[in-house]
């Protein structure tokens, strides 16, 4: 007797399994409704940026742009370490607290070391969310916490870690060397150096998950738990690996966050987990896991950067910027509810058939 092992909705499948015929029609409907999402997206960052353009021909100058490309390129590196994550049926809370610590000690760092190469003073940032990353994968994964409760609770402690290493001081753009502010700001072709390195990410990830077993894991996580455990996938190791990347793409950020601004204290970071959870559900990413993709989320990031941009152009209320940002959450995750809902009825009328 043959078992086949169940593809999770939303991965891509793979040509050497069979593929139930229900499978296949639940699967089939949830790409299409995730396709109709990406076009939407793209359709609303079209309307959004033609009517902010009416109002204000400036919104589309090169400097308005730069300025839209290097704050997406953020939250898109977040963003993507959280699309692990979320994959897995998990959450991580904590991005904002671990670029802010991230930040501010790879400022200091390189205040406090004049001649301390750039690069050196990057990977110690980078090493700090993945130790941040270590912690959290190590209560979920490890300590059978909840990811919901883990990262709201590590969200504060590393927020008290970077205000306790601050001591009420900031880091401001003079005391760091002027290659690595300018690096913030350099461009390659007109485009932003640090939206290059979101999008090379990005695009890595998305190669990671889609072609090698081990992200595909995170997948059949989300999807089922229970089966993926059966099916003999390592459930702890996947789950480290998706906090550790989520810890160092946000360290990650820090680093850039910390070039691109030169003035670092210990509020950096703050409240950015709200807009990252955002590009991640918007984008198409299901908060209950198993469906989805970085490239959405990437895409997400970059409406709500838009949206962020163009609401102060058109005169808004600043409270709106983040009721439509909280809105846009509830909206994704009903629709994602509707999606699972419009599967599961597909699968047992598939079923009753084939009965």
């Amino acid at each position: 007797m043959t078992t086949v092992s169940p593809q999770p909705s939303g991965a891509p499948t793979d040509s050497v399994h069979e593929v139930d015929p229900g499978t296949r029609t639940g699967s089939t409907v949830l790409d299409a409704v995730l396709r109709f999402r990406a076009l939407g997206l793209a359709l609303v960052l079209v309307a959004l940026v033609i009517v902010t353009t009416l109002a204000n021909s400036r919104f589309l100058s090169q400097q308005s742009i730069r300025d839209v490309l290097l704050s997406a390129s953020i939250i898109t590196l977040l963003a993507t370490g959280v699309t692990m994550v979320v994959l897995t049926k998990g959450i991580d809370l904590s991005v904002g607290s671990v670029l802010g610590l991230s930040a501010f000690i790879t400022a200091q760092t390189l205040a406090e070391n004049p001649g301390l190469p750039i690069p050196v003073a990057g990977l110690i940032g980078v090493g700090v969310g993945l130790a941040c990353g270590l912690i959290n994968g190590a209560v979920v994964a490890w300590g059978k916490v909840p990811p919901l409760v883990a990262t709201l609770g590590t969200l504060y402690v590393f927020r008290g870690v970077v205000y306790t290493v601050a001591g009420g001081s900031r880091i401001n753009a003079g005391d760091m060397p002027r290659g690595f502010l300018d690096f913030g700001t350099a461009r390659i072709f007109g485009v932003p150096w640090l939206f290059v390195i979101a999008g090379v990410v990005l695009l890595v990830v998305a190669l990671f998950l889609g072609r090698y077993r081990s992200g595909r894991d995170l997948y059949a996580i989300g999807s089922n738990p229970e089966a993926a455990r059966l099916a003999g996938i390592p459930i702890t190791r996947r789950l480290m690996t998706a906090y550790l990347a989520s810890g160092a793409l946000a360290g990650m950020g820090g680093v850039l966050y910390a070039a691109r601004f030169g003035t670092v204290d210990a509020s950096a970071g703050s409240g950015l987990e709200l807009d990252v959870v955002a590009a991640v559900v918007v984008g198409g990413v299901a908060i209950f896991g198993g469906s989805g993709t970085v490239l959405g989320a990437g895409l997400g990031a970059l409406v709500l950067t838009v949206i962020n941009s163009a609401l102060p152009v058109l005169g808004a209320n600043p409270f709106w910027q983040r009721a439509i940002v909280g809105a846009l959450i509830v909206g994704a995750i009903a629709l994602d509810r509707l999606v699972a809902a419009r599967v599961a009825v597909s699968l047992r009328k598939k079923g009753s058939h084939v009965g």
